[in-house]
């Protein structure tokens, strides 16, 4: 997939994650039923190991790039300080094809199954290039924290 600048979007308007738990740099598609992001593996990630992300990385990166799509809904106020709280409720199926390498960009589909107010159904895969490095299908939970 080919990033273009004027195509990206600031995933911390969708995330509530920051460094070093932020594990997607940016979001190059949004929609309610679909998200694409991009990261890219530096060495200092808290999951890199041997020159590697680790799978709890991968799988990290994942979640959160499903979770911009039922989280859009609770920043699409910029000026709101808005603090959500979500959690995997499930993996219902996970295959793990390889690890990529530090500089490694990666890039992560996600689309949405089934939704039920704040809970919803996510098949999601990563790749580098054109290789398959994890598929799933995750079920996430996200809630507004009230102050």
């Amino acid at each position: 997939m080919e990033i273009k600048e004027d195509n990206i979007i600031n995933i911390h308007n969708f995330l509530p994650h920051r460094e070093p738990m932020l594990m997607a740099d940016y979001i190059l598609e949004l929609t309610k039923e679909k998200v694409v992001t991009s990261f890219e593996i530096k060495e200092d990630n808290i999951f890199v190991h041997n020159g590697e992300l680790a799978e709890a990385g991968l799988i990290e990166n994942l979640a959160q790039t499903c979770s911009s799509i039922l989280g859009q809904s609770f920043f699409e106020n910029p000026e709101a300080d808005t603090k959500v709280i979500g959690f995997i409720t499930s993996i219902k199926k996970i295959d793990l094809f390889a690890l990529p390498k530090t500089g490694s960009k990666i890039i992560s589909k996600a689309s949405l199954i089934s939704q039920y107010e704040n809970i919803c159904h996510i098949f999601c895969e990563t790749f580098h290039d054109e290789e398959l490095l994890i598929r799933a299908e995750i079920n996430l939970f996200i809630q507004e924290v009230k102050s």
